[in-house]
């Protein structure tokens, strides 16, 4: 994202829970994942880690992240004095 003509540009400044994967299904989609996922007597279980990866964590986020995603991690810096 281009950084605007008065020095502005959107931030993130919190938030909570992962990114959705890529390709997941949509809403409906990332929220039976994340059903099978918490629950190893689903059959797609073992499948859908094996997809994700072992780390996937969907409580995890990261606010510096999040800002590399979207504009890539400017910052703000204030002129010195």
């Amino acid at each position: 994202m281009p950084q605007g003509g008065d020095g502005r540009y959107p931030i993130v400044e919190a938030g909570r829970r992962a990114c959705p994967p890529e390709d997941v299904g949509g809403i409906y989609g990332y929220a039976h994942f994340l059903e099978v996922i918490a629950n190893p007597k689903y059959p797609e279980h073992r499948e859908m880690i094996e997809w994700v990866g072992e780390s996937f964590d969907p409580e995890f986020f990261d606010v510096h992240e999040a800002n590399l995603a979207i504009h890539g991690g400017w910052v703000l810096k204030k002129p010195e004095a």
